[in-house]
């Protein structure tokens, strides 16, 4: 109640301030004026022609009401009056600090390090909210202290299930958790992406090509004063200090030379369905392997199991359902309370607007990454200038792609858009299997084996065509990058290197474009078509060529420069199919699942999370990058996919369900598990827009990004996530 008082009584005095000191704080003239007119007269002052006016000053005296139209824009105004109070607000902060903490000599340099303050230290101040007293959190003692230690728990969880497979989890989080164990914060320490180091280490370089030198060695070289330096030029200079180029330098060498490691003459072999490295033929005979550490079995039955018991907890959901809903608030508070400061804010950036900022299409499949209008006018070309070449080959034997479309009875002419017939409509909601024929054009999965294949009877040369089409268009916006999926069935253990041939042959590369590797789960229709025996060979056919190559990069050198490019692991296919999500540690290991049933989602995920994390630890141990799990996620079906998310996946794709589970979607909040939510994708498919819960997401705090999916399917534009 206190705080409550303090507070009215400093917004009465923050109005009884603005009343007497004019609106923005513009000077003692201004408030001056505005007295001597309350005074002087009851009716408002007029303004005079510019022609009757004595002089300029004059003139600027008379503009004095508020009502009247101002002679600058009204941004140009309030970017002015912002510079000036934090210019003023700085000097008084660093003068008493220097008071406080320095000898007094050093006080009179304050005005000298003004200059030299760079752009973080002109962030607008924004009105803050905070909430004090004892009990904050709005639950009995008992329920919170329950929570808490439930909450701690599942962090634990994700936190050791992260370092074990050398992906990311956030600082912050990881500090606080080690209040609880005394530990070194040591996770953080050595996990960190590339892209995380490359800002640090830049330089600042000047943005005017005709300077020699940064704004801050300007500033030194001219002994700059107040009294002799513009306000635009001193906002100009604050503004471009450490301003990065504003263009990546681009590649000078081929894109797939490296460096070839020499062979470790390791052993490995799959054991209960997860790879193991040996030093040597004796180690494999003793079953020594070296200590690459990985979640057994059973560990992770039991941890997934605590994590659903978490999820029904009564105290625990109330607790997590009130700070999400305290976060809404808090965000819709801010909202009322900085939004133009924040929107004035961001316009104050220097060359950096909404299409030059940094634009990164986390979630997009490469053999959709096109808009119907971009594969029509690709398919149109391709056979108006190679009609005469061989395309595929069926029973009859070769066929031309004049042929092909012969025996469909088209020819260019006749194709357009709708006949194409790949965008989603309101007829696939819900109908994955109506979705899936829409890879297909004109309904002919002929035509995809053709345009759309990466191993095909041209080696992929037309998909690798229309591929490098999309990566231009990327390079030309110069701002927009993507993170194409590529897909291995894993029905064959020549997969790896039809793919990585694809690539160098073709070059397919781009500086904007990264690979990652999507596992369809279809094990059921390969074991149905007797293509393989049991799951575990389809686990063998994915990894034993990455360990191979790993182990030998000679073996696989096309596969060793290719992977330079691959950044993780996405696994896709219909979530809402009905399966049983929950299994024990007595489940059948993979060498034995030998039915046509398909594994749960939580089997596939825990295996492929397995090899990738001994994968990694091979692979750091080597020099070489490591791999991410990044699987579709909480799209449809069972909530225990999210679960499995949790512990196992550093980002995850779609998340729609977390809106129906507090505790889960409070722990993503917690850990800032990446999302990459598809508004469009989930409108044909399993949510109506209007309900979609990206902005509730974005104003708890979640880490989300907006991504396209399947622009072929989904889109109109040449710039989809635009």
């Amino acid at each position: 109640m206190d705080d409550h008082v303090a507070n009215t009584h400093d917004i009465h005095s923050c109005i009884k301030n603005n009343l007497e000191n004019g609106d923005d704080g513009d000077g003692d003239s201004s408030s001056s004026r505005f007295v001597e007119h309350i005074a002087g007269s009851d009716s408002p002052p007029y303004t005079p022609l510019p022609g009757f006016a004595q002089n300029g000053e004059a003139v600027s005296n008379e503009i004095s009401a508020p009502y009247e139209v101002p002679q600058f824009p009204i941004e140009v105004i309030e970017k002015k009056l912002a510079i000036q109070r934090q210019i003023s607000s700085r000097v008084a902060k660093d003068i008493e600090e220097k008071r406080s903490h320095y000898e007094p000599s050093f006080v009179g340099s304050v005005h000298e390090e003004l200059f030299k303050l760079d752009e973080h230290d002109f962030v607008p101040h924004f009105q803050r909210v905070a909430i004090s007293g004892e009990d904050t959190s709005g639950v009995p003692l008992e329920d919170l202290q329950q929570a808490s230690r439930l909450l701690v728990q599942a962090l634990h969880i994700r936190e050791r299930y992260m370092e074990m497979s050398h992906q990311s989890f956030p600082a912050l989080t990881a500090r606080f958790l080690r209040s609880f164990d005394d530990k070194a914060p040591h996770h953080y320490n050595h996990i960190e992406h590339e892209d995380k180091k490359t800002i640090a280490d830049t330089d600042p370089q000047p943005t005017n090509p005709n300077l020699s030198s940064t704004p801050d060695d300007i500033c030194h070289q001219y002994h700059f004063d107040s009294d002799t330096i513009s306000e635009s030029d001193i906002r100009d200079l604050i503004l471009n200090v450490k301003d990065h180029p504003v263009h990546a330098p681009p590649s000078t060498t081929s894109p797939w030379e490296c460096e070839m490691p020499p062979a470790k003459g390791y052993i490995f072999a799959p054991v209960r369905g997860v790879f193991q490295v040996y030093r040597d033929q004796a180690a494999r005979d003793a079953d020594n392997p070296l200590p690459y550490s990985y979640p057994h079995l059973d560990t992770f039955v039991q941890d997934m199991n605590r994590l659903c018991a978490m999820i029904a907890d009564g105290p625990m959901k109330s607790f997590c359902y009130r700070r999400l809903s305290y976060l809404s608030s808090k965000y819709q508070l801010h909202v009322l309370l900085n939004e133009l400061r924040e929107l004035a804010s961001q316009k104050a950036v220097p060359h950096r607007d909404f299409y030059n900022i940094r634009k990164v299409d986390t979630h997009i499949h490469a053999a959709s990454c096109m808009n119907q209008k971009h594969l029509l006018r690709f398919i149109k070309k391709t056979l108006k200038n190679h009609a005469d070449e061989v395309v595929t080959c069926n029973r009859d034997g070769e066929m031309t792609l004049r042929q092909v479309f012969q025996s469909m009875n088209l020819t260019s002419y006749d194709l357009t858009v709708d006949m194409l017939d790949v965008h989603a409509d309101r007829n696939t909601f819900h109908r994955f299997d109506k979705f899936n024929a829409k890879y297909n054009p004109i309904g002919e999965s002929r035509l995809r084996e053709v345009f759309l294949k990466t191993d095909n009877y041209l080696g992929g040369k037309y998909f690798a065509r229309i591929i490098k089409e999309v990566s231009s268009d990327l390079e030309e916006s110069k701002y927009q990058n993507a993170e194409l999926r590529l897909s291995i069935y894993g029905k064959s253990a020549d997969e790896w290197d039809k793919l990585a041939k694809w690539a160098t042959t073709n070059n397919v590369y781009s500086d904007n474009v990264r690979w990652l590797i999507q596992i369809p789960r279809l094990y059921d229709i390969f074991r149905t078509n007797q293509l393989m025996e049991n799951f575990q060979e389809l686990l063998t056919n994915i990894f034993h060529p990455l360990f191979e190559v790993t182990n030998d990069p000679s073996t696989h050198p096309e596969l060793h420069q290719f992977l330079q490019y691959v950044i993780g692991f996405d696994s896709v296919d219909d979530e809402s199919k009905p399966e049983n999500p929950l299994f024990d540690k007595d489940v059948t290991t993979p060498d034995e699942w030998n039915e046509e049933e398909n594994p749960p989602y939580a089997y596939y995920q825990y295996y492929t999370y397995a090899n990738v994390t001994v994968l990694n630890h091979f692979r750091r141990e080597q020099g070489l990058n490591t791999f991410v799990l990044r699987p579709h996620c909480g799209e449809a079906g069972p909530i225990q996919h999210l679960v499995c998310g949790f512990m196992m996946a550093e980002n995850i794709s779609h998340g729609l369900l977390l809106r129906k589970v507090p505790v889960l979607q409070y722990l993503y909040y917690l850990t800032q598990i990446g999302i990459a939510m598809s508004p469009l994708s989930n409108n044909s498919l399993f949510l109506n827009y209007h309900r979609n819960p990206l902005p509730e997401y974005l104003a708890r705090g979640l880490c989300v990004s907006l991504s396209t999916d399947d622009p072929l399917q989904f889109h109109f534009t040449k710039e989809p996530l635009m």
